[in-house]
């Protein structure tokens, strides 16, 4: 009994070191490897797991860049892209698309614009299948005051040369929404946009907007124009209003000012009249004085009232009769 467990252990253990040894040493991939071509020996599998570096991933790459022809794919290319945190699979396939369409794409290069953080792939493949950008609708305004509301559709294929460092979709957008706005405020009439979309286009095309950009233009082409508003007679409207908040401001002015001279000569009004009140209540005690002192006789004082009669007469006569005055 002590003998078949002691088998059963060391048998174990020979599974296990079976398992280890087949782990580290893919001796079936390697076999495919050699079947399909790729030299690659044991030894390099075997120190490919000690890296840490999937030997699976970088056979079948090798092997499919030998069956496309491919020469410069090596496995150390490989395996420093993969350590450097790149998509082997995505360059490898990336430079079989550019091998069958006849485009000039190196490993290096290739494995720069994955680092750079692109779709190497999906650049090759825009490459040789052009997209097509629709822009958002680009408002602008004509020398006669009338808004164009312009829609564009922009082909464009990649530029593997300027990948690595390139401006992206962002910014050919914005350029060509600014190239809009240019020719449509340099037309003198919306009519003449109306009749000739294609001198957008055409305007905008001589811009090189595609200058430090990941993209080559293709073509530019207005995709759609509606007309808006009628920008110049409201900014006129706008400033007639504005005219005439002005002037009706200026003319509250002068109103308060006059207002504020009315009261001032009211007051000064009322203030000679107080002052006129004032002295002819000094004229009883002059009358008085006059009288203690003999200057002045019963006959003047007489003379005097008839002169003041008559003069009321006359002021009451020369006034206009009141309204009450003349019902009665």
């Amino acid at each position: 009994m002590e003998f078949g467990i002691f088998e059963t252990v060391i048998m174990a253990i020979i599974a296990i070191l079976v398992i280890i040894f087949f782990y580290y040493v893919p001796f079936m991939l390697w076999i495919n490897a050699v079947v399909s071509g790729v030299h690659v020996s044991l030894v390099q599998l075997f120190l490919m797991r000690i890296r840490k570096v999937p030997p699976t991933r970088i056979v079948n790459c090798l092997i499919e860049a030998h069956k496309a022809g491919l020469t410069d794919v090596k496995r150390d290319g490989l395996e420093a892209h993969f350590l450097a945190g790149g998509h082997i699979e995505r360059v490898v396939h990336a430079l079989v698309s550019a091998s069958k369409a006849n485009m000039a794409l190196t490993f290096q290069m290739a494995t720069a614009i994955d680092l750079a953080g692109r779709d190497v792939f999906e650049a090759v493949q825009m490459s040789v299948n052009p997209r097509v950008i629709d822009t958002p609708p680009v408002t602008a305004v004509a020398k006669d005051g009338i808004q164009l509301i312009a829609k564009a559709r922009v082909t464009v294929r990649a530029n593997i040369k300027q990948l690595v460092g390139g401006a992206g979709e962002d910014t050919i957008l914005a350029r060509v929404g600014e190239g809009i706005v240019s020719s449509i405020g340099s037309s003198d009439s919306h009519k003449m946009v109306l009749e000739n979309p294609d001198s957008i286009s055409k305007l905008v095309l001589s811009k090189g907007l595609d200058a430090g950009t990941a993209f080559e233009i293709l073509s530019i082409d207005i995709a759609d124009i509606d007309v808006g508003k009628n920008i110049g007679a409201q900014l006129q409207m706008d400033q007639a209003e504005a005219d005439k908040n002005i002037a009706q401001a200026k003319a509250e002015e002068r109103r308060a000012m006059a207002i504020a001279t009315e009261q001032e000569m009211k007051a000064k009004a009322q203030e000679a009249k107080a002052k006129v009140i004032e002295a002819e209540a000094l004229v009883p005690q002059a009358m008085a004085e006059a009288f203690r002192n003999g200057n002045l006789g019963i006959m003047d004082y007489y003379r005097m009232q008839n002169i003041q009669a008559d003069t009321t007469m006359r002021e009451a006569i020369g006034k206009p009769a009141t309204t009450a005055e003349k019902k009665k």
